[in-house]
């Protein structure tokens, strides 16, 4: 019989689902705090884990420079707004909306300046791209200008951004859900396969006994009258 493989993934997306949704909530109950630190750390990675690929794969010097001008002065962003986080300039108890407002201005900034370097590097240097990219960097475009009209206007940007990430992170807990429920499905297959397979191997076929021949019958003496 062929050795069955067992899958744990559906445990791993469980246990992300749940932590997903509980930091939808948590961003949502502590809007300020939590979207301030997840947007702190999401500008990081997405800036640190970019450097050596994009570096090596970039074909024009000058492109790595303006490339990599753009990762420090996102990190520092990022950083910044870790900084702000750990030194308790938001929550719930600051009524200033000084760090409010800057981190309107900070995230319309970063959005501005990730599309204006893809359009300058794909127009003007001749990067090729894919249709998915040049929408998601036009979006970014757009969205620069709404987001600093709004912080200029007075409107809670992170407010806003509590719902929305609430929302993203029970869609995404619940995806997350579904999927482990099809992997714990085939597990439980797995499973139940390789319980039949050891009662069969316990209980060994008993093989059937053909019919021994029959010896002839002996033939009875006839008796003659004579």
């Amino acid at each position: 019989m062929a050795k069955l493989k067992f899958g744990y993934g559906w445990l791993l997306k469980w246990i992300l689902a749940a932590i997903l949704i509980a930091a939808g909530i948590l961003m949502r109950i502590y809007d300020e705090t939590v979207v301030y630190a997840v947007t702190g750390i999401a500008i990081i990675i997405f800036s640190i884990f970019r450097v050596v690929p994009l570096l090596k794969t970039l074909k024009k010097e000058v492109l790595r420079t303006i490339n990599l001008f753009e990762i420090v002065f996102d990190t520092i962003v990022g950083a910044f707004m870790l900084f702000v986080v750990f030194s308790g300039k938001v929550g719930p108890t600051v009524t200033t909306p000084l760090w409010t407002n800057l981190y309107g201005y900070l995230l319309a900034f970063f959005f501005f300046v990730r599309g204006l370097i893809y359009f300058i590097s794909l127009y003007y240097f001749g990067e090729k791209s894919e249709s998915i990219k040049f929408w998601f960097h036009l979006v970014c475009i757009m969205l620069a200008p709404s987001i600093l009209v709004l912080t200029i206007m007075g409107v809670d940007i992170i407010h806003f951004l509590g719902w929305l990430v609430l929302f993203i992170s029970v869609g995404g807990g619940l995806y997350l859900g579904y999927d482990g429920y099809g992997g714990y499905r085939k597990y439980r297959e797995t499973s139940k396969a390789l319980n039949e397979g050891k009662k069969d191997s316990a209980t060994p076929k008993v093989e059937k006994e053909l019919p021994k021949p029959q010896p002839e019958a002996e033939k009875q003496e006839e008796t003659y009258v004579n």
